[in-house]
């Protein structure tokens, strides 16, 4: 079952349902059924974040300190 974004037209609230094809969601704040599916970003449990926030170490390769060539991947 996916989990699936919604933005409650009645009382503007945005939840995230797990919603199986034959069920029709409701808003948890008040339980209206007008609700507009917003697009979801696919996440990987936060690791790409991660590795795009962290910068490499002086190697670039291996991030080792020693520096560029010191490592058998230069």
């Amino acid at each position: 079952m996916p989990i699936f974004e919604y933005n409650c037209r009645d009382c503007g609230h945005q939840f995230e349902k797990l919603v199986n094809r034959s069920e029709q969601p409701r808003c948890p704040s008040c339980q209206g059924s007008k609700l507009e599916q917003l697009l979801s970003v696919f996440a990987v449990g936060g690791a790409t974040r991660k590795l795009a926030a962290t910068p490499a170490g002086p190697c670039g390769a291996c991030g080792d300190p020693r520096g560029a060539g010191s490592c058998k991947l230069d």
